[in-house]
């Protein structure tokens, strides 16, 4: 039975000036070319919830302050670092110059399915999503040291973007945690 919903006091959750100075989990989320704002939002809720370092959002991305972003991130974007960078390609460069694995989130012919991926501790990772339409760019997913596709059953071939980083994510997170 699922009892009574807790108060929003009983979910022992961080003051924002205790998140800030918390220590983060090693994971960034790289956002290429995503044009909703309202899945901008969601990156900056996830990133909140699952710890991670950083968004870099990356082309046509729209950055924060935006009302459309705030309407779905609900004040996360003020606590959760981010950058942009024009280019995806740069940004990946700049992660990889700085130790991070680059993981492109995306169907490709070498792909690892996400319950297969094994997570390392000691390892950095920046985690690439792409545009709702045309996922990762082929330049970017060159770049990347691997692929993960998250298994998927029914008629649609793919998740929301902002679902599938989630997804993705929370897999991380409960590795590193």
């Amino acid at each position: 039975m699922a009892d009574t919903k807790k108060s929003a006091s009983e979910l022992g959750r961080v003051s924002v000036e205790q998140y800030a100075a918390g220590k983060r989990n090693g994971v960034v989320l790289v956002v290429d070319s995503v044009r909703s704002l309202h899945n901008v939002g969601a990156f900056f809720r996830t990133a909140d919830a699952f710890n991670i370092e950083a968004l870099w959002l990356c082309g046509i991305t729209a950055t924060p302050p935006d009302r459309e972003i705030h309407k779905t991130a609900l004040g996360a974007e003020l606590n959760v670092k981010w950058h942009y960078c024009k280019s995806c390609t740069e940004a990946l460069a700049q992660l990889r110059a700085q130790g991070y694995r680059l993981i492109c989130v995306e169907q490709t012919s070498c792909a690892v399915m996400l319950d297969d991926f094994k997570v390392e501790p000691s390892q950095r990772y920046a985690l690439v999503v792409g545009n709702e339409v045309d996922g990762v760019a082929d330049e970017a997913v060159a770049m990347c040291d691997a692929a993960i596709e998250i298994p998927q059953s029914g008629t649609k071939h793919s998740l929301n973007v902002s679902v599938a980083a989630a997804v993705v994510l929370w897999h991380f997170y409960s590795a590193l945690k």
